[in-house]
């Protein structure tokens, strides 16, 4: 089964999330099919919160892609942006 999730990335205190499509059987941060944006959850300085390409994650929604419910809550947060 194919799943859209958060793949943890930066340093001790200052976590960064990329959004990615993976196989649900890889661990979390190993190979993965497609890198769909980042989530960073306190941006400083003139960071964005959330970085995500919605036609991209459209697609692999449509595609039978399933995404976990913290997935979810950062689209809704990229749709609010725009």
């Amino acid at each position: 089964m194919v799943v859209i999730r958060l793949s943890r990335n930066g340093k001790k205190h200052d976590s960064r999330y990329r959004i990615t499509v993976a196989d649900s059987r890889r661990y979390v941060t190993s190979k993965y099919l497609d890198i769909l944006g980042t989530y960073i959850p306190t941006p400083r300085g003139q960071e964005k919160k959330v970085v995500l390409d919605l036609e991209k994650y459209n697609s692999w929604v449509q595609k039978g892609a399933q995404p976990s419910d913290r997935v979810k809550h950062v689209v809704k947060l990229a749709q609010q942006a725009k």
